[in-house]
């Protein structure tokens, strides 16, 4: 099977999860990545449980499976020479550089963008940081967390009266990572069309300032930008969500409501507030919004989900789905049937589930082959096989503590 990145090498020195899961992304494209890890301490990612006092011998990390999944290992002193120099010619034999370290790191260890571009022109570098390459906290350090709190996204969910809110798992980080392999993608089409190499970089601040991008341009066009708002007193109750009797949620979002409102008050057997003054059409609706929200959460109420589910269906040509917790997910038959949960044999940990890759290419599919690899586990097939050392002076270099 052809793998669309195939025949391109990345050169993956990067922690966490923002860079780990952009060059992820390109790995699951096929593109050949091996991640440079520090010799003594390796990706932190590696013990991100153990930090917690987890036990995590008998189940997989999934923190730094799902980051790393389809990479080769190999580890290396950077802050020696000899080990700088594995890297340059690790860069020289590669087509892209990714790293996210804090600003000024890969410049004094030798690794930025000027020192790399002599020794290969058409190369790709690309830079994940917290708040963009420029402007005066270009080199603060940043995690998930700030890049919600930074850009807005924190006081954008939940209801007006309510903190700040984050949203678990790392959003801004995925979405981060995400962007920046869409830029690296964007670099191999223009070296491929142009013959030029360049810097790309994403960050946590534009990527999820991005994510928040409509109710961003009506900030920046219209003066103001989308509100928090009670669900209570949605100013359209079709576009809303409701409790259902077994404490399980539907959601609706029939954005036009009126095309919907008569079929929807039949289907859930209230014909009378299709001729109620107070829900006429969608503007008075909207001025009497706390009370039909308040009549619909009684009648949803009354029923489970799934018969809400199936009188929907039959009873017209609604938009509406359940709501999932993350738990329901890996039980969702869309997300098994679009490969959005893919299973996986993993040498160690036998059958197990992986999330799959979220566009499918129906030609050239992205696939999960391999595990996230061992801490340099592959250091010496790297240093012989693609760079050419011998076994002598793999030796040598293990010697002097550089691999």
């Amino acid at each position: 099977m052809t793998l669309p990145l195939e025949g391109i090498r990345v050169v993956d020195w990067t922690i966490w999860q923002l860079g780990p899961v952009s060059t992820a992304l390109l790995a699951d494209l096929g593109a050949e990545v091996i991640k440079i890890e520090d010799r003594v301490t390796g990706d932190p990612g590696r013990g991100i449980f153990a930090m917690s006092g987890m036990d995590m011998s008998d189940v997989p990390n999934a923190y730094f499976e799902a980051n790393n999944r389809n990479k080769k290992s190999i580890t290396l002193d950077l802050k020696k020479p000899e080990g700088l120099e594995v890297a340059h010619k690790l860069v020289v034999e590669s087509d892209v550089f990714v790293q996210n370290m804090r600003k000024g790191v890969a410049e004094r260890i030798g690794l930025g963008y000027d020192a790399l571009r002599e020794i290969n022109p058409r190369l790709i570098y690309a830079t994940g940081s917290g708040y963009g390459v420029e402007g005066p906290d270009s080199g603060e350090p940043s995690f998930d967390m700030l890049g919600q709190a930074r850009s807005g996204v924190m006081l954008a969910v939940g209801e007006p009266d309510m903190p700040p809110l984050g949203i678990a798992g790392g959003p801004a980080d995925q979405l981060g990572a995400t962007m920046l392999a869409y830029a690296v993608l964007c670099a191999i089409i223009a070296r491929e069309r142009f013959g030029i190499g360049q810097k790309v970089d994403a960050s946590h601040l534009g990527s999820m300032a991005w994510f928040q991008g409509l109710s961003l341009s009506n900030k920046l066009m219209m003066g103001r930008a989308h509100p928090r708002s009670f669900r209570k007193q949605a100013g359209n109750p079709l576009w809303n969500h409701y409790c259902c009797k077994d404490g399980r949620w539907l959601a609706l979002a029939m954005l036009q409501a009126d095309r919907y409102w008569s079929d929807f008050c039949a289907a859930i057997e209230r014909p009378e507030l299709d001729s109620d003054p107070r829900f006429a059409d969608i503007r008075v609706r909207g001025q009497n919004a706390q009370a039909c929200v308040e009549i619909l959460d009684q009648v949803f109420a009354t029923k489970d989900r799934d018969e809400w589910m199936k009188i929907l269906k039959a009873g017209g040509d609604f938009i509406y789905t359940i709501v999932n917790s993350v738990d329901d997910l890996p039980d969702d038959p869309q997300m098994i049937e679009n490969d959005y949960i893919v299973d996986f044999d993993h040498p160690r940990y036998g059958a197990i589930q992986m999330v799959g890759y979220p566009v499918r290419l129906h030609e050239t599919p992205a696939t999960v082959r391999t595990p996230a690899p061992e801490f340099g586990q592959h250091t010496e097939e790297v240093l012989t096989e693609l760079l050419g050392y011998s076994w002598e002076e793999v030796g040598e270099l293990r010697s002097k503590e550089v691999t």
